[in-house]
């Protein structure tokens, strides 16, 4: 163990984010006896994980003799998911999941860790990931002191199970199988094990909330939006976190929402990453298709750049950051339009928009027909032929001038 980071700031109580896995249980006395805290409390948040999560927290909080607390952040966390949508957030091509609950999840922490007095907020990450400087985004802007044991004591894997062994924690092997697995409501993350090599295939059992989407009829469903919100599935009015359950169930059955790719994480570092996100494939789909039919040429080119930022922020886990509430006023004020309905079809593992309407079109059907002659009543095609001569001239022009000049050297 390297003790050469380590701060004894002793006397207190620190807060812990705790999951009940290996690494989270193996901080418990490591707090105290590496750090001379006084005492450890125990913090998990709900943010849609499955139930045997919180009974393996519980169980093992029960087992350390840990204080322990269980917050419900579930209904933040889907509002802030449905608030991604407006922005089409993505990372490199797959829905922001992980990125979204973590400030979520920190700052439930420091709630319960300022009501309980606590002088220090501890996490379990290592120091390759992600979500270590997510979480301290949010922490470092409290008055409590940050402790990160697996990091600052450079830790391995092989060392915590040891180190549980010899202490008779109540951990199974590491953390309940061979992947690392992170599930909220939002999406499913797989990695770990043999899916370290980008060369393996993986088999089709590291997926929980898709099914195989082979042999499946097509399905249509249709999503409600309300100024860039969606608030309705085939009608139906539901609440953010019943809609998201809703779609990841329906879009899942159908394969919907596999993702495998090489992820560049915060510090440099490429790896491999395997999610799962059947809701927020339908819904950014849906969304994306709306705003299609609502927003204007320019307004869809510049927030393509104003999205991307927003998601760049958003993956860094700097969701409350100036900037960020800054490229929410341009992303309100377009989705103040993104009003309508859209209909999306669910088939052999893909989904695509096949109808979209709203009150804000501004598709003309007559303009674009090629069944009328006219384009309006004052603009008729003929119009267009003195576009035509213009356009593309400078370029035509600039070739000319090349080619003249060329040739004058030969």
């Amino acid at each position: 163990m390297t003790q050469s980071t380590t701060q004894q700031n002793g006397n207190g109580t620190v807060a812990l984010a705790f999951s009940g896995g290996l690494d989270t249980t193996v901080c418990v006395p490591l707090l105290k006896e590496e750090y001379g805290y006084d005492d450890v409390i125990g913090v998990t948040v709900d943010v849609g994980q499955p139930d045997y999560e919180f009974d393996e927290a519980e169980e093992t909080a029960e087992a350390l003799g840990l204080e322990h607390y269980v917050v419900d952040a579930t209904e933040a966390f889907a509002d802030l998911c449905l608030d991604a949508v407006k922005a089409n957030a993505d990372y490199q091509g797959y829905p922001l999941g992980t990125s979204l609950a973590r400030p979520v999840i920190a700052k439930a922490i420091a709630d319960v860790a300022s009501e309980q007095g606590c002088t220090a907020l501890a996490h379990g990450c290592t120091g390759k990931g992600n979500d270590q400087l997510r979480f301290e985004a949010v922490w470092r802007d409290t008055d409590m002191d940050v402790i990160a044991p697996i990091r600052e004591l450079g830790l391995t894997r092989e060392w915590e199970n040891e180190y549980a062994e010899e202490k008779g924690l109540p951990v199974e092997g590491g953390a309940g199988g061979r992947y690392s697995i992170d599930t909220n409501l939002w999406s499913r993350s797989i990695e770990g094990s043999e899916l370290e090599d980008p060369a393996t295939i993986p088999e089709d059992d590291i997926y929980l909330w898709t099914d195989n989407p082979s042999g499946k009829d097509a399905e249509l469903v249709e999503i409600t939006f309300e100024d860039g919100t969606a608030v309705a599935v085939d009608g139906e009015a539901l609440g953010s976190v019943e809609l998201i359950e809703a779609l990841n169930e329906r879009a899942g059955a159908h394969g919907i929402g596999r993702t495998d790719m090489m992820e560049d994480r915060m510090l440099g570092l490429k790896v491999r990453e395997n999610y799962e996100h059947p809701a927020a494939t339908v819904l950014l789909t849906a969304h994306e298709a709306l705003e299609g039919l609502v927003l204007t040429q320019e307004e869809r080119q510049f927030k393509t750049s104003i999205d991307q930022r927003w998601s760049e922020k958003a993956y860094e886990g700097l969701i409350d950051a100036p900037l960020v509430k800054d490229l929410e006023g341009f992303i309100e004020q377009t989705q103040s339009r993104v009003t309508g309905t859209v209909t999306v079809k669910l088939e052999g593992g893909h989904c695509r928009a096949v109808s979209r309407e709203s009150d804000y079109s501004v598709y003309s059907e007559s303009a674009a027909s090629f069944n009328e002659e006219a384009v309006t009543g004052s603009i008729t095609q003929d119009d267009a032929t003195g576009v035509a001569k213009y356009h593309g001239f400078q370029s035509r022009l600039a070739n000319r001038v090349t080619e003249s000049l060329a040739d004058d050297e030969e």
